[in-house]
């Protein structure tokens, strides 16, 4: 990746505007698809277990210096981990009045967190609540689709655990749930995982394919079947078809966004220029962690928040292709129809041995078959509509 030469083309780098803060590395469960603990890249067991407040200070100063550089009025922060509720209650207080303390009061942040959801108890509740975390859970489906991966070390399953942090949550504090966070399982029902779902009463949901690349394939997949696509089409067709909208699903959401002109807002999907970026508990600037899937060291970055500000991560080549949309993609992807709608797909599935994400996704025929399926169930709606008037 040539960026002198796509600087001098006129191309300008995103500036960032997620960043993900690793404030725990470990974790409490074992899930088996963790693309953090079972999967290529296993770098965590060298990484201190959590931020310590020297670091936790440093970057939330590193975050306001990019935003004001860029005149950013706006940050969003995702406390993230392995489990960040590991951290405990002083030091997640910490982390909130750390930065917010160096944003404000010009730019303001965030706060997010993404948790397994075992560990929400009162403490934790009366922090989200005084500090505005919205929490995203991690469940994937009912007790015997969850327990099936997400399990304690000793192989125990986790839904009754989940299930009643998420009730906790909903008794009095619902309008700080962001949503539910699901990977795909080809084991479950599609339909029946979805009403599980939606039983929460969640804003939105997010349905996560599996990490895996062309070297090490996701679970259940088929060169020639669309298994993926075919589960999520099925998912599709019971959230679009119902007479009122009970939530949002994100994936959904910006294909039809896509198919019908607009951009795309997320990396997952589309060409838009990733925006954001990691930071490790060590404090250690890293690209997005599901590319540890791929190869050991497939995330890391030669920069650090003590030593580099963030936006020399810009200008990173790895960095820089992924922001770079049509120009990044392999030839096959080039030349496909829907190109300007599948992107390519998320960056992490593309990874193969030899030929490095110069490649179509691994879920290229998943990602066909369902975006193909919402665009003909789109077409036909804005063609009924369009008949009526």
């Amino acid at each position: 990746m040539d960026v002198d030469g796509l600087l001098g083309q006129g191309w300008r780098p995103t500036p960032f505007r997620e960043f993900i803060l690793k404030i725990h590395s470990r974790c409490n469960l074992a899930c088996d698809y963790c693309y953090m603990y079972e999967m290529a890249d296993q770098g965590w067991r060298s990484q201190p277990r959590r931020m310590a407040r020297a670091t936790v200070d440093r970057v939330a100063e590193r975050i306001a210096e990019h935003a004001r550089t860029h005149g950013r009025d706006r940050v969003d922060i995702v406390l993230h981990g392995g489990e960040p509720l590991l951290v405990g209650p002083d030091h997640l207080r910490h982390v909130a009045e750390s930065v917010r303390k160096a944003c404000e009061p010009d730019v303001r942040a965030t706060l997010r967190m993404q948790t397994n959801g075992v560990l929400i108890d009162r403490n934790y509740l009366d922090l989200f609540e005084e500090f505005d975390i919205r929490v995203g859970v991690s469940i994937d489906g009912a007790r015997q689709d969850h327990d099936r991966h997400r399990t304690r070390a000793n192989g125990r399953g986790t839904h009754a655990e989940v299930q009643a942090g998420i009730e906790r949550l909903n008794e009095r504090h619902a309008h700080l749930l962001s949503g539910l966070l699901a990977t795909v399982d080809l084991e479950s029902d599609p339909v029946a995982t979805f009403e599980h779902l939606i039983g929460y009463h969640p804003p939105g949901v997010d349905f996560l394919l599996p990490h895996g690349n062309w070297d090490e394939p996701p679970p259940g997949w088929s060169p020639t079947e669309p298994r993926y696509g075919t589960w999520l089409a099925a998912v599709f067709d019971r959230w679009y078809g119902a007479a009122e909208r009970e939530t949002t699903i994100r994936m959904f959401n910006e294909i039809i966004r896509l198919v019908l002109g607009g951009p795309s807002r997320t990396e997952s999907i589309g060409l838009s220029p990733a925006a954001l970026v990691v930071v490790e508990t060590d404090g250690s600037i890293e690209q997005v962690d599901s590319l540890k899937s791929a190869f050991p060291g497939a995330a890391r970055t030669p920069l650090h928040t003590f030593t580099h500000a963030l936006d020399e991560a810009l200008y990173l080549p790895s960095v820089a292709a992924r922001q770079i949309g049509a120009r990044a993609l392999s030839p096959t992807c080039a030349t496909c129809p829907l190109a300007g709608v599948c992107g390519g797909g998320l960056y992490p599935h593309r990874y193969r041995s030899g030929a490095g994400f110069l490649n179509p996704s691994v879920y290229c025929a998943d990602l066909y078959h369902l975006i193909t399926h919402i665009r003909r169930t789109v077409a036909a709606d804005v063609a009924r509509i369009r008949k009526g008037r």
